[in-house]
């Protein structure tokens, strides 16, 4: 097992693995689902993790999954979700979760990108104006057929991806035009292209922890920042934003993946009966996530904050500014890749 497991981790692993031999009728010594396994009642539920919390797109994503596997099994397939990096953080999430040892995981595909560079397309900027559009850019046959090869190859099955809509900017500056972006500070994850992104915006960024974001906004080491409406709400950034720019310049998108050892291992009923559980989560996610827009800008106007649209002008323009940005991440995931993701 490879990361750095604190002894909660190891507690739990201890609790769901049966000593040198079955795995939920999993063996690690073969990667095999045993005869027996696949035959009788699984012994113990297998370990969904994220690193969320419950009032998330991604923990109603991963719990309407384990739901629809138990009812589409008859009780006979069990998934146990635990939230908040109970488990282990996100990098270590991806490295149990190839080896088998947590065989499901859900999380964003920006920590990814250290095993899978190619995945740097979903950074790609300024796309899609509407989340529709994006969703059937990721569920187009061709472009999936070319990300399940990336995500296989690096030993995963990618099962789904939902998202929490784009990520949104909010700002304690009014927002007239592509003019307002400059000199302005804001925080950004550490993330190679979302830093490139603000900087072709003309604007300051600075990768800082979210943990921190309040405060710096509150003292003004940060102007603004950028995340999902869920954030902006839970946080309560609306206390220190008076505006929020419907930048949407990428979307929150968050998988849902497979130890690919531990998925070929099943029977093909089992495999048949993540893959419907997981199409059906997605596509609940994916409405929970439009609903809940809608609800928390609903909040965030009750709480004074000024939404505004971006305009097609600034749309434009802000396209323009991108070029640098979507050179830099052709180069990474390929020209391929990136077409099918822009529909070109």
């Amino acid at each position: 097992m490879k990361g750095k497991f604190t002894s909660v981790i190891l507690a739990v692993v201890l609790v769901v693995i049966t000593v040198g031999t079955v795995f939920f009728g999993y063996s690690k010594a073969s990667g095999k689902i045993t005869k027996s396994g696949a035959e009788e009642e699984q012994r113990y539920a297998w370990p969904l993790a994220t690193c969320s919390t419950e009032d998330t797109i991604t923990h109603i994503f991963a719990t309407q999954f384990a739901k629809e596997v138990e009812k589409l099994s008859d009780g006979k397939m069990k998934i146990n979700v635990y939230p908040q990096s109970t488990l282990g953080g996100d990098r270590e999430l991806m490295e149990s979760c190839k080896d088998g040892d947590i065989p499901f995981v859900v999380q964003s595909p920006a920590p990814q990108v250290s095993f899978m560079p190619q995945l740097c397309v979903f950074d790609t900027p300024c796309v899609f104006e509407n989340i529709d559009d994006a969703r059937k850019a990721i569920d187009n046959p061709d472009f999936q057929k070319e990300i399940q090869k990336i995500y296989k190859g690096a030993g995963y099955d990618l099962l789904g991806i939902a998202d929490q809509c784009f990520r949104v900017m909010t700002s304690a500056k009014p927002f007239t035009g592509i003019e307002s972006f400059k000199g302005q500070k804001i925080r950004t994850m550490e993330n190679a292209y979302h830093l490139q992104f603000w900087k072709q915006m003309g604007a300051n960024p600075t990768p800082m922890s979210f943990s921190e974001v309040y405060i710096g906004l509150q003292q003004g080491t940060i102007d603004a920042q950028e995340n999902a409406y869920e954030i902006i709400v839970s946080a309560k950034l609306y206390e220190q934003q008076k505006y929020l720019i419907s930048t949407n310049a990428v979307p929150d998108y968050t998988t849902l993946i497979v130890s690919d050892e531990f998925y070929q291992g099943l029977t093909k009923e089992q495999q048949k009966i993540i893959d419907q559980s997981a199409k059906t989560a997605q596509e609940k996610a994916r409405e929970s996530a439009d609903d809940r827009r809608v609800q928390r800008q609903k909040v965030l106007e009750d709480e004074g904050m000024q939404i505004v649209d971006v305009d097609q002008k600034t749309w434009k323009q802000m396209q323009e500014k991108c070029q640098p940005v979507y050179d830099a991440i052709r180069k990474q995931a390929g020209d391929k890749l990136v077409d099918l993701y822009m529909g070109k």
